[in-house]
């Protein structure tokens, strides 16, 4: 077996999302779905993409940038911005789903909560994706609440018989999700919500035998931690996924 990561370029894009509707997945969790007229040549092909949302400041209506050098350009003050991976695209029923992770006091947590249906906000990407081709004999899926998204597109899209392990931590069982389990797949959930068990538990992984690839995805220093035990243990950064998706102390 045989596992390879190949890059792909989309080059930034700016689209307006409006809010159709949203839907309470657990305590610490809530999924928005968006329409758009300007989702024309959307694709978001890698299972861990992201896009970037802005969002407009209270009472106002967000600005629309320019096209830069590669990037785009706002007027002041620049919006607040957050990554996130899209859940799904439904392109025949134009809806776009995002699920957000509720944290207090954060831009992106508020706007959930409590924008009304047919709010608008700013979108921009995926500037890029990362497919898999070929199949490892074994893959290994990591992340807390913020990399479910993630893990569950890949689930969905694992190989026939792939083995895989998948560890996922959250709070508590309130706030475990209904997920793909194909034959093959260990998946178990920690419980604690702030990393330490799933960093505890990635220090002390021993990769299976035959090529394994590896993704990880949550607060950095978790990420860190197993980073470093992969890097003890000789595994190529070529079959590697890892990701820093927040740092604990910054609002969400």
């Amino acid at each position: 077996m045989s596992l390879t990561l190949t890059r792909l370029r989309h080059g930034p894009r700016f689209r307006r999302l409006i809010l159709q509707g949203r839907e309470r997945l657990t305590p610490g969790m809530m999924r928005l779905r968006f329409t758009s007229p300007e989702m024309a040549g959307f694709a978001a092909p890698g299972f861990d993409d992201h896009v970037r949302l802005f969002f407009p400041p209270p009472g106002a209506e967000l600005p629309a940038p320019r096209q830069g050098e590669g990037r785009l350009v706002w007027p002041d003050p620049v919006p607040a911005a957050r990554d996130f991976t899209p859940r799904r695209h439904d392109p025949e029923r134009g809806i776009l789903t995002i699920d957000f992770v509720l944290h207090e006091g954060g831009v992106a947590s508020d706007w959930a909560l409590h924008a009304p249906p047919g709010a608008a906000i700013g979108m921009g990407g995926p500037r890029g994706s990362v497919l898999i081709e070929g199949q490892a004999d074994h893959e290994i899926l990591l992340g807390d609440a913020t990399a479910l998204p993630a893990i569950a597109r890949r689930l969905e899209t694992l190989p026939g018989g792939q083995r895989a392990i998948v560890r996922i931590e959250v709070t508590d069982r309130q706030e475990e999700l209904p997920l793909p389990i194909p034959p093959g797949v260990d998946l178990r959930w920690l419980h604690s919500g702030r990393g330490e068990t799933l960093a505890r538990w990635g220090e002390a992984l021993d990769l299976p035998p035959g090529e394994v690839f590896v993704f990880c995805a949550g607060e950095a220093a978790t990420v860190s931690r197993i980073r470093a035990r992969l890097d003890a243990l000789g595994h190529p950064e070529g079959l590697r996924r890892l990701a820093n998706y927040w740092r604990a102390g910054t609002a969400g």
